[in-house]
This record gives C-alpha cells, sequence and structure tokens, in this order.
C-alpha cells in the first residue's frame, strides 16, 4: 500500500512504535497515511487497539520476511 509517510521501528519494541507512530501523527493532516514497520509481533494487536482508543483508522497491514507493516490514517477533527 502507499502512504503518504513512512517510519522504520524495526529492531525496537513495545511501547517504541506507538510512541513514534503517535509523534508522527501529529506532525500529520487530516486524512493524511502512515506505514509503519515493525519487527515486534506485538504491533498486530497494539497498533489496531491505539486506533481504536485514538480514533484514527488502521487500515491494515501485511508481513514479508519477519517485518510488519502497519498502515494507518489520520483521523478527521469533527
Amino acid at each position: 500500500m502507499k502512504t503518504d509517510y513512512t517510519i522504520d521501528t524495526v529492531g525496537r519494541y513495545c511501547p517504541v512504535p506507538i510512541i513514534e507512530t503517535a509523534n508522527k501523527i501529529k506532525e500529520m493532516k487530516e486524512g493524511e497515511t502512515l506505514t509503519v514497520i515493525s519487527d515486534d509481533p506485538g504491533i498486530k494487536s497494539d497498533m489496531p487497539n491505539w486506533c481504536s482508543l485514538t480514533g484514527n483508522e488502521c487500515l491494515g497491514m501485511s508481513e514479508e520476511n519477519g517485518e510488519i507493516s502497519v498502515y494507518v490514517r489520520k483521523k478527521a477533527k469533527g
């Protein structure tokens, strides 16, 4: 999936991928998308939960060679 931004958190484990995602989302405009790359299997549940809590949208995820890519859209205000 093509997104507006990508952050690579490979080698860093919970809660770092979520913290880095939160920091990047703050810089983004409404509706922009982000790919988070991680090798922490916990991200498979952590990211959808974080999105649910924050109102952002988890668009899905894919996994290849031990790396998990999670796709997130920044929530629209209102």
